[in-house]
Parts: structure tokens; C-alpha cells; sequence
């Protein structure tokens, strides 16, 4: 929380590449503190630099994403950075089965360690350049990302246009939020952010072992690697539909289908509780939660924003851009 919330300024005052670089330091150190802790102590510190770092780059990275993707691929380059978060996860159920903790956290330090030289090989955003007043820099890392054989003429004046008019703006007080025009966009875009974290996405993520177990599966490590590989799926479905169906189309379905498939999940588990082990109903039971739960993962590929359990590209990608468009 921290780290998010301290992750405007710094990409303000420092830039988008500044802030990443800022975001590895942190996570190179609190693995280092995970994998060598000889106490508790350190495993405390290590995730709150963990955590630190990761506010820092939740943030930083969708915007930097989209200052530098075209309008028309906006949407699908964003949700790439979702898909990173889902292919991570994916990899660490899978290293998670075969090597301890300690190692573990160990290959966490390796993709740290690549974003901080390879930072110095990708352009800085050109919208923060020009809004910075770096002209001749804001055009030449455009014409970079978009090749020196491309005519970046229109872009650019869209660009300075975008800038100028957000100079011109004026502060919003507290008083002004009462107003319909900010207080509807405001309602909308906090709520949508509150609700997807009380979807309880995250209690699937840190418990899927748990869950699949308490379901009746044998080998839950397994299953939960193979939750994995759904959300990954899903993530890269999402990625293409992203930009053809709308953020508000997205939403629905996925809460739609998230309502549904977690209240499958809720009841199957609360009439297991109440029945005879064993049984044929028990069974039901238990193929009903566990198809619930594959399910319900698959929908909130539609609804969860950061590091989350399951398919969570799209209604990362619809709240960050429908929040940003209102």
C-alpha cells in the first residue's frame, strides 16, 4: 500500500524507468532477506521491501505501458503486463513442487535483476518527457518506439496537444467533488477497484492448496499447478478480447460469472460439512466445488488487478482503462 501509494509522485518526479529501477532494488533485497533468514525477523522485512516493490511497479508499469503503446493496440499491450503476472505465478507453482522456499525465493531475484540493465535499453515515456518539457527528447524516444521510418508528425502534435491541455487544468479542491461530473467518475472508479479486492481473489490465491484439498484432491499442489495453467490460458484469451468487447461488457460477464461460480463453491463446501463422508452426495460435493472454483477463476481473468490467483487480466484492464477514460 505504500509502495502504490508513493509510486505517483515517484513516477512523476523521476520518470517511468526511474521508478522501476527504484522497485527492483527493494525486490532484489527483500528475496535476499526471504531466502537467507535465519529468523522470522527477516522473512517480516523481506516482504515488506517485497511489497513495497511490487506497489511501486503495479503502478508504474500499466502506465508506462500505455504512454508508449499505439491508441489501437493500447488495450492488448496493457494486458500483457497481466499476463507476466500469471505466467510468474504459474511458474512458481511449478518450481514451488520440485525446489524448497529458500530456492525459491532465490530464482524471485532473477527477474529483478534483468529489469534493472534492461531498463537502460528501452526508451523513457514520451508523454513524460514532453509534459517534463524535454522536447527533443520526448520526439526522439517516440520516433524510437514507433521505428525511424515512420512518420510520427500526427502522434507527436496529439501528444503536445494532450500535454497542453493538461497544464491548463485546475486543481480540483475537496468541495468540487460534490459536483455530478467528478462524483460519479470518482464513485465509479473507486468502487470497481474496492470491489475486486472484496471478490476474495486473493484468499484463492494464498490458500489454493488448501481449497483443492479440503475438496477431496489427492495431489493439491498438482491441481493448483494446473490452475496455473487455466489462468494462464484465460489471461491470453482476455488479452485479444480486451480491445473487441469493451471494459463495461467484460465487467458484467466476469461478475456475472464470479457471483455465480463462487456462491457453487460456497454452498457445495457448506453441504459437505453437513453430510456423511464418503457418501455419493459427498462426491458430488466435491466435483461441484472444485468445478466452481476452475470456473470461477476463469471469470475473474475479467475482474482481479495485480499478483492474483487466477485469471486476472481483464478486469485489470477494464477498471484501469474505464477508470481512466471517466
Amino acid at each position: 500500500m505504500v509502495g502504490a501509494i508513493a509510486s505517483g509522485q515517484i513516477a512523476e518526479y523521476i520518470g517511468r524507468k526511474g521508478s522501476l529501477m527504484i522497485a527492483a532494488i527493494p525486490n532484489i533485497i527483500g528475496w535476499l532477506a526471504i531466502s537467507f533468514a535465519k529468523d522470522s525477523s527477516f522473512l517480516f522485512m523481506g516482504r515488506l521491501l517485497e511489497g513495497f516493490g511490487v506497489g511501486v511497479i503495479s503502478y508504474t508499469v500499466p502506465v508506462y505501458i500505455a504512454e508508449i503503446a499505439p491508441q489501437d493496440q493500447r488495450g492488448a499491450l496493457g494486458a500483457v503486463f497481466q499476463l507476466s503476472v500469471t505466467i510468474g505465478i504459474l511458474l512458481a507453482y511449478l518450481f514451488g513442487m520440485f525446489v524448497p522456499w529458500r530456492i525459491l525465493a532465490v530464482l524471485g531475484i532473477l527477474p529483478c535483476s534483468i529489469l534493472i540493465p534492461g531498463l537502460f535499453f528501452v526508451p523513457e515515456s514520451p508523454r513524460w518527457l514532453a509534459k517534463m518539457g524535454k522536447m527533443e527528447d520526448f520526439e526522439y524516444s517516440l520516433q524510437v518506439l514507433r521505428g525511424f521510418q515512420t512518420d510520427i508528425t500526427a502522434e507527436v502534435n496529439e501528444i503536445k496537444r494532450s500535454v497542453a491541455s493538461s497544464r491548463r487544468r485546475t486543481t480540483i479542491r475537496f468541495a468540487d467533488i460534490k459536483q455530478k461530473r467528478y462524483s460519479v467518475p470518482l464513485m465509479i472508479g473507486i468502487g470497481l477497484l474496492v470491489l475486486q479486492q472484496l471478490s476474495g481473489v486473493n484468499g484463492i490465491l494464498f490458500y489454493a492448496a488448501s481449497i483443492f484439498k479440503a475438496a477431496g484432491i489427492t495431489n493439491s499442489n498438482l491441481a493448483t499447478f494446473g490452475l496455473g495453467v487455466i489462468q494462464v490460458i484465460a489471461t491470453g484469451v482476455t488479452t485479444w478480447l480486451s480491445d473487441k468487447a469493451g471494459r463495461r461488457l467484460l465487467l458484467i460477464i466476469s461478475t456475472t460469472g464470479m457471483t455465480i461460480t463462487l456462491v457453487v463453491v460456497s454452498v457445495s463446501f457448506f453441504v459437505k460439512d453437513n453430510i456423511t463422508a464418503g457418501s455419493h452426495l459427498y462426491s458430488v460435493m466435491s466435483m461441484l466445488s472444485l468445478a466452481g472454483l476452475v470456473v470461477s477463476c476463469t471469470t475473474i481473468t475479467y475482474y482481479t488487478p495485480t499478483p492474483t490467483p487466477c485469471c486476472d487480466i481483464s478486469l485489470f484492464k477494464a477498471v484501469f482503462l474505464y477508470s481512466r477514460h471517466l
